[in-house]
């Protein structure tokens, strides 16, 4: 069922360095091109991958990290251009699948297009990514994360237990008649480990909850719980560069006010161009002053997207401070994140986890000698834990019987169904049916089909 693959990565910055890290760590054969030396003696000292030094538009590069017999290459170089030459001249060479990093904005509405131009399986753009997390974590300020399925039919999306709160102390078989809300706890991050709880579970303060629902029925657990929190409706953007593009236009269509501070002047003149709608600020946010003169006090959310991780974290405290509501932190370096979360920094984006995430998803469906009916995958935990949709296919072994009485593996867990327009969460009751799109919360190790979290055909 799972099969090793060969893949190519080319680039070897932030992107690409994670990518190789999480490939090799699948198992895969990972070769990695890239022309600077030192970065290749870093790469090759640090990870268990071939590495090549080299341009990676160059054929006899590219043939001699193995493209010709390679199962996926991935252009993550810094430049768009070189990516997509790449993409083409591996496809050329006989390379069976591609993936080009495409970040400028212009290419965005052009995705199809040059898919099918250029014969590349999928195009990734990490900012774009980058940008949907922080406006699904916007328009659904409760949380701290939001990943959607089904096209947002159905959400799992984190919450902290706090001390005192009304769910502190609460045995999950009580929540639905306590709350009167068809929502589901599927995770719960307890000390650093990953549980997969049953009803007999009991909430402490500091748990870390992933809950499964409708964005309807989470707003009104939520509520009933009073946890709910206004929604955003003034927002602070500090740092204006391709992320900031792409989330503004974002946070605009969903009736928000957005304004936008940036140092450089030259960038400002350029964003009062690409985003007219929004106040764009020139000046240093890092400052107390310019973000209490930018409104940072009267302020929904602030969001920090500078390059510079300090920055970003330094103010983000700052607006801790200064109580505004929601707060959203992009960092780089990943292992940040645990540390920021001990200083309350609750909702922190990572561009390249996003694109790693989505990469792992793509080589995980194509793993599978059988087509994997996997759609979507996301990492929770630290990578403990997987949240996967699956459409069912009719041979599935899970279909037609009762969930009471279909035999999982340990630690994996049915949390939603999506069929048609409408929206389940299971009980014992809830036979799967074909066509399906099912929502899988698992720490039992890979999936990579629906078949594999059934310990036993019925």
């Amino acid at each position: 069922m799972d099969a090793r693959m060969k893949i190519i990565i080319a680039g070897a910055g932030k992107i690409g360095h994670s990518v190789a890290t999480l490939l090799s760590k699948e198992g895969h054969d990972v070769s990695v091109i890239d022309r600077d030396p030192e970065t290749i003696r870093h790469l090759s000292n640090a990870l268990d991958v071939i590495c090549v030094e080299g341009s990676a538009t160059n054929p006899e590069t590219l043939l001699e990290a193995g493209a010709a017999t390679a199962d996926l290459l991935m252009a993550a170089t810094e430049q768009d251009e070189v990516n997509m030459v790449c993409g083409i001249s591996a496809r050329k060479l006989g390379t069976k699948h591609v993936i080009a990093r495409v970040r400028d904005p212009e290419y965005l509405h052009q995705t199809e297009f040059l898919r099918e131009a250029l014969g590349l399986s999928v195009l990734v753009n990490p900012e774009y990514e980058c940008a949907k997390e922080i406006s699904r974590i916007l328009r659904f300020p409760s949380a701290v994360r939001v990943d959607a399925f089904s096209k947002g039919s159905v959400e799992i999306i984190e919450y902290w237990v706090r001390p005192g709160g009304k769910l502190d102390g609460m045995q999950l078989k009580l929540l639905p008649q306590q709350f009167e809300a068809k929502v589901l706890i599927s995770l719960v991050e307890r000390g650093g480990k990953a549980l997969i709880p049953n009803g007999d579970f009991v909430l402490r303060a500091g748990d870390k909850l992933s809950i499964t629902g409708t964005s309807n029925e989470l707003r009104r657990f939520f509520i009933a719980t009073g946890l709910y929190k206004k929604p955003v409706r003034q927002v602070l953007v500090m740092g204006g560069g391709r992320i900031a593009v792409y989330l503004v236009r974002m946070l605009q269509d969903s009736g928000m006010h957005v304004t936008v501070i940036d140092e450089n002047q030259e960038r400002c003149d350029q964003l009062c161009d690409l985003i007219p709608k929004a106040d764009i600020i020139c000046g240093d946010a890092t400052r107390s002053d310019v973000l209490l003169e930018t409104g940072l006090a009267g302020a929904d959310a602030f969001v920090a997207l500078t390059g510079d991780d300090g920055d970003n974290i330094i103010t983000s405290m700052y607006a801790r401070a200064c109580q505004v509501g929601k707060i959203v932190t992009k960092v780089n370096r990943e292992h940040f994140t645990d540390m920021l979360e001990g200083f309350g920094m609750e909702c922190i984006v990572s561009p390249k986890a996003l694109v790693s995430q989505q990469l792992a998803r793509y080589v995980r469906a194509m793993s599978n000698s059988l087509g994997s009916s996997m759609e979507t995958l996301y990492r929770l935990t630290d990578g403990q834990v997987e949240a996967l949709e699956f459409k069912v296919r009719e041979d599935a072994a899970c279909v037609g019987v009762p969930l009471r009485e279909l035999k999982l593996k340990p630690n994996i867990l049915i949390c939603a169904l999506i069929r048609g327009t409408h929206s389940i969460i299971p009980d014992g009751s809830t036979r799967i049916l074909p066509g399906d799109h099912a929502v899988i919360v698992t720490a039992a190790g890979r999936l990579t089909d629906i078949d594999d979290m059934v310990e036993e055909r019925r």
